[in-house]
Order: structure tokens, then C-alpha cells, then sequence
């Protein structure tokens, strides 16, 4: 798949932090190699990187980077370049929503070597009327992401770190569902956050209240 904007521009900022672009470790291309820190920048399908993590992890510090939108323009133009409209979207990502594809890599969340820097972004995403585009859009396609600006930087460099994620007042033990309305997110992602959390020790069952199970934080994170 191409790179996206995005994810190049990502790449350069770190650059610009003191890192080296585009370098094999180990039989793997890293985006950026920094003195003692590996970093790898995914926009998206974190699974992916489930054999890379495997392999690295036990020999060097691995950092993940991952944007997600807090604010997205969208803007849509005809095959031949011309501007038909562009719109603020409604939805505004949040930074729980790492736990969409955290999910997919969390055995490998609480090792020592591993850990993940959500950016909160502004983005733009280019999309072209071109009549080959997902059925949801209409045959829109979606052509390219760039990045406007970072909004906000979240560094998770333990277990622990995550922990903070959990609302204060959040009494235990508690369900999916206390979870979700809580923090006014979704069942679906209070259920991963909750399944990439005891996987990382910071919850543990604690018996079931009905049909759903209870969570509570554990004792030692």
C-alpha cells in the first residue's frame, strides 16, 4: 500500500526530533531509528505489527506512534482536481479510541521494551468522486490523509500509564456497560478497553453481575 501523507509527515517530525528515516534492524524497514528507541509510526491495523513486535521487542526499546483524529476536514473532489466541497466532519476521535487497535497487540502492551505515543491530530483527508469507492461513501473514494497539526501528545510507557484512562469516580467492581456510560463511549470499545486492560494486569474479574462480567483495578499496577 502507498505511504499516505500522513504518515510521511509524522515520519519527518520525528526526523526533525534527532531520528534516521527509513533503516534496516534486523531484517525490518524502521521508520525512525533513534539512539536507544526504535519508532514505528501506523495510522492504522496495529495487528500488522504483531510479528515485527515479536521479533524486536526482546532486543530493543520499541516506541508505536499512532494519530487519531480529533478533528477531520474532509474534502471532496471530481477525477479531473476540481474542488467540490469541504466540511468540518461531526466526529471527533477521542484518545480512548486507541484502544480500537490496541486491542489487537495488547500481549505485547505490558513488555518492558514496549511503548505507544497517541497524537490527537487535526487531519485532512482527500477523497475523489470517482465512482470506486466503498458503497457507505457512495463510490467516493478516499485518496490521501494529511495532517494539519498535532493537537496533543499522550506517551503510555508502562502498564500503569493506562490506568489513568480509567474515570476517577468509576466505583469497583464494574461492567462494560457502567464503563461505557461513564465516560459516554461505546459497549463495543468500553469491552476492548477492558479486555486490553486485564490483559496488561491493571484490571482482573471479579465475578459476573447478571449476564456481564465485573472488572476491578488490580492491587499491584
Amino acid at each position: 500500500m502507498q505511504e499516505t501523507s500522513l504518515h510521511a509527515d509524522l515520519k519527518e517530525i520525528y526526523r526533525l526530533e534527532g531520528g534516521i528515516t527509513e533503516t534496516w534492524v534486523d531484517g525490518y524497514l524502521i521508520d525512525i531509528v533513534k539512539p536507544g528507541l526504535l519508532i514505528e509510526v501506523q495510522t492504522r491495523n496495529l495487528g500488522a505489527l504483531k510479528k515485527k513486535l515479536e521479533d524486536l521487542l526482546d532486543n530493543y526499546p520499541v516506541r508505536l506512534v499512532y494519530p487519531i483524529a480529533q478533528e477531520k476536514f474532509i474534502v471532496l473532489k471530481s477525477v479531473d482536481g476540481k474542488l467540490i466541497r469541504r466540511r468540518l466532519s461531526p466526529k471527533k476521535g477521542r484518545l480512548e479510541d486507541l484502544f480500537y487497535e490496541l486491542v489487537f497487540i495488547a500481549r505485547w502492551a505490558k513488555h518492558p521494551n514496549f511503548s505507544f505515543e497517541v497524537l490527537l491530530i487535526s487531519e485532512e483527508q482527500q477523497r475523489i468522486q470517482d465512482g470506486q469507492g466503498s458503497w457507505r461513501r457512495k463510490g467516493v473514494s478516499i485518496q490521501d490523509r494529511r495532517l494539519n497539526k498535532i493537537i496533543e501528545r499522550h506517551l503510555f510507557s508502562r502498564p500503569a500509564d493506562y490506568r489513568l484512562l480509567l474515570p476517577s469516580g468509576l466505583i469497583d467492581p464494574f461492567t462494560n456497560r457502567q464503563l461505557a456510560n461513564f465516560l459516554s463511549i461505546h459497549h463495543r470499545l468500553a469491552s476492548k478497553m477492558t479486555y486490553t486492560l486485564s490483559q496488561i494486569d491493571i484490571l482482573e474479574l471479579d465475578g459476573k453481575k447478571g449476564r456481564s462480567n465485573c472488572f476491578k483495578l488490580t492491587p499491584h499496577n
